[in-house]
């Protein structure tokens, strides 16, 4: 039997297979997601490539025990365009990532990072042949507007122990994360790639994990985790560093990377307010109003005409 973009390499149909099933999926990775500043900031001062390592091997092992009870092992066995893509989009994200929260103050940081859904969305056109329209549109403009509302009316906290005399170089890294992030989605829903079995995420992982730590082991003082620093690192390879990687990649290749890059804007409300919460910023007055715009634009996105896309497997 010939596997489709919507089936495993068997003939089956997964789980997750509808596009709706599939997008819900990849809206718990966001839920998830709200988490990932917070518990990194919990983490620190871990310098950045160790944290990834960390985060990564635990995310990785259980990932790992989830397939092999599946008996789904085979799934790892992929070429090395399909690894490039997998490593360097998980590694390279949450390196530049983790490093723009150590080196810049984390409320700015986290908000410039997410530009990732502002270029879901627009990548979806020219990379996925999907139609975007003047409603999901005016969906992600009222997003970007709210997030940039919200950055505007952030008042920092202190900034981190580690950061220099000038946020920039972690202003930049948070710049280059989302990006990172949005090319390593949108790519995955391509036809080279919507093929590869969700599985073979833990693989990624892994790998991810092990360029991590050399890379710590060759450029980072030595150090390790200590006192509450563990049970961020856990919950963060249990949840946002590794249950979400596996729910993403639903989402990104069989649901609607324009809705789900469209609803990511409630990622960076979620995450401010956590990070307020626990003492790491302040708000200003504009963050009703940010939050509103956001959850206003994800809504109109969500209610725009389902256009038919070019499925992967079609081009």
């Amino acid at each position: 039997m010939t596997a489709t973009p919507n089936s495993a390499p068997d003939g089956t149909t997964p789980l997750h297979a509808t596009p709706l099933r599939a997008t819900l999926t990849g809206c718990a990775a966001l839920l998830l997601w709200a988490f990932l500043a917070l518990l990194a900031r919990l983490a620190q001062p871990l310098p950045p490539l160790l944290l990834t390592g960390l985060a990564f091997a635990i995310g990785g092992t259980l990932g790992l025990l989830v397939v092999a009870a599946r008996r789904r092992l085979g799934a790892l066995r992929q070429p090395p365009l399909v690894w490039l893509h997998g490593v360097g989009g998980l590694a390279g994200y949450h390196a530049l990532y983790f490093a723009a929260l150590a080196l810049a103050p984390p409320v700015e940081a986290n908000l410039l990072n997410y530009t990732w859904p502002l270029l879901i969305v627009l990548l979806a056109a020219p990379l996925r042949g999907l139609p975007l329209g003047p409603r999901r549109l005016a969906g992600v403009g009222l997003g970007a507007t709210g997030a940039v509302l919200l950055l505007s009316g952030a008042e920092a906290g202190a900034a981190p122990a580690t950061a220099t005399a000038s946020p920039i170089a972690g202003y930049a890294l948070a710049l280059a994360a989302g990006l990172t992030w949005a090319l390593y989605s949108v790519l995955a829903g391509t036809r080279r790639l919507a093929g590869v079995p969700t599985e073979a995420v833990a693989g990624f992982c892994l790998a991810a994990a092990a360029l991590a730590l050399l890379g710590h082991a060759a450029f980072e003082p030595p150090s390790w985790p200590e006192g509450r620093q563990w049970p961020a690192l856990l919950l963060l390879g249990a949840g946002p560093v590794g249950a979400a990687f596996f729910l993403w990649d639903v989402g990104m290749k069989r649901g609607d990377p324009r809705l789900l890059g469209t609803l990511a804007y409630a990622v960076p409300v979620a995450s401010t307010l956590l990070l307020v919460a626990f003492g790491e910023g302040r708000l200003g007055p504009a963050t009703l109003a940010a939050a509103a715009l956001v959850v206003g634009g994800g809504a109109l996105a969500a209610t725009a005409r389902s256009d038919r896309a070019t499925r992967p497997g079609e081009r």
